[in-house]
């Protein structure tokens, strides 16, 4: 019997390898006695502050060429995900609710898996991490004591509206550059109501935060109000910006998308409006933008603590403490940034405590893939770590001579994925 310690999308991969390939495991975690300041779902595996998995365009995106990898590698979030996907033009997308209940309905199924609510205070001898960012005080504590400290970081998530609340009128329907099937609602905004959202949005009241929680904020999730004081026309050209949309034939000055956050489309989230205001600003400010002048918010944005692992001090690539080879971490808690980073991190770390059960030495995924890349990273000698994405950035160089990137990028994928299925003919084996 091994323990997985948190039940999110990292340790529902394990979970799920481990008892699909013989292994007893007990799957702890909080919930549904206790839940942290981002969490309100009691199933496991819940997606707390967005439905998009991103990008699935395996030979066009870093991150679609992972989900790829881990399918190949029989990833339960990604079976979990297209059951439950939802339209939203080229990304990945699922029904929230749907998505957690299925992942946990087939861990229930296995009989490998035993369940306990409660909150560990220490770390196991033997087993998987998988906390996640909001690990709570007393394992914590436990990390600190064993490794010397963590870094924190902050992580924002954005506002959520019902559909019957959006004045539609002042919509339009149409994915950028006309990728996708309709799964944007577009909310334009002329320059005078542009710089008056923005002015608002810079002046308005933020949230207080803990003294425990202040440090530094992550680039990846950046609240919207941060990304507005650096200029009128940040968020025009990134969050807001209305290239590749034409209302009516004509280009807006800036546009706000909505995404669908449930297959019933009877909520839909503010994208990239990740946001620590305080929620009466959050309605005061998002309601001047038109389509949403009457909103009614289902959700606020929040902003709350994010923890992780000093990794290339205390851990291998193949995840497991340098200081315990039986004691492996996963998700975000290690430096990997994003819902399927996580789960992928997840899934590698039950690959490598099986083998290490069997008597064989973990193997890590060659460095052309995006997950042996990402393993590599957060393995690797730096003097400021920090949280890491899939990214084309880290993968093992190769084709530089191919100028075209769309062509570059393809044979990257192509390679990739004959790395991977080497590496599952190889941990099998």
């Amino acid at each position: 019997m091994v323990k997985i310690v948190g039940g999110g999308l990292a340790g529902s991969e394990a979970a799920y390898f481990l008892a699909t390939h013989g292994v007893c495991a007990e799957l702890t975690d909080m919930k549904p006695a206790r839940f942290t300041a981002a969490h309100s779902n009691a199933d496991y595996c819940e997606l707390v502050c967005s439905n998009s998995l991103k990008s699935d365009d395996v030979y066009g995106n870093a991150c679609g060429l992972l989900k790829e990898e881990m399918r190949r590698l029989g990833s339960i979030t990604m079976a979990a995900a297209e059951a439950t996907r939802v339209p939203a033009g080229g990304a990945l997308a699922v029904d929230r609710a749907a998505f957690a209940t299925t992942v946990t309905r087939k861990l229930r199924e296995r009989g490998e898996i035993s369940f306990r609510c409660a909150e560990e205070t220490e770390l196991p001898a033997r087993g998987i991490v998988a906390t996640g960012p909001l690990t709570s005080g007393g394992l914590y504590q436990a990390l600190e004591r064993t490794f010397g400290g963590a870094l924190c970081f902050y992580d924002a998530s954005a506002p959520i509206v019902s559909a019957e609340s959006i004045d539609f009128s002042r919509t339009f329907v149409q994915d950028r550059y006309g990728r996708g099937t309709g799964d944007y609602l577009n909310c334009p905004m002329t320059k005078e109501e542009y710089t008056a959202f923005v002015r608002a949005l810079v002046g308005a009241e933020r949230a207080d935060l803990h003294a425990f929680e202040k440090g530094e904020i992550f680039e990846g999730c950046m609240p919207v109000e941060v990304m507005a004081a650096r200029g009128e026309d940040t968020l025009r050209f990134g969050t807001f910006k209305p290239v590749g949309l034409s209302d009516g034939g004509k280009r807006p000055y800036a546009v706000l998308q909505l995404r669908k956050e449930n297959a019933a489309g009877t909520s839909y989230g503010l994208v990239g409006c990740q946001t620590n205001l305080k929620f009466g600003e959050q309605k005061r400010v998002f309601s001047m933008i038109p389509a949403l002048k009457n909103a009614e918010y289902e959700r606020y944005g929040v902003m709350h603590r994010n923890t992780f692992l000093r990794s290339p001090r205390v851990l291998r690539a193949d995840l497991s403490a340098k200081s315990n080879p039986e004691l492996f971490f996963a998700g975000q808690l290690t430096g990997v940034e994003g819902y399927v980073e996580s789960a992928a991190s997840g899934l590698l770390a039950g690959i490598h405590l099986w083998r290490r059960l069997n008597g064989k030495e973990p193997i890590v995924p060659p460095a052309t893939t995006v997950l042996g890349a990402l393993s590599r990273y957060i393995a690797a000698e730096s003097e400021d770590f920090q949280p890491m994405n899939a990214n084309y950035g880290i993968l093992e160089g190769g084709f530089e001579g191919v100028r075209d990137k769309k062509e570059r990028r393809r044979l990257l994928a192509e390679r990739s994925l004959e790395a991977i299925e080497r590496f599952k003919a190889q941990i099998n084996g």
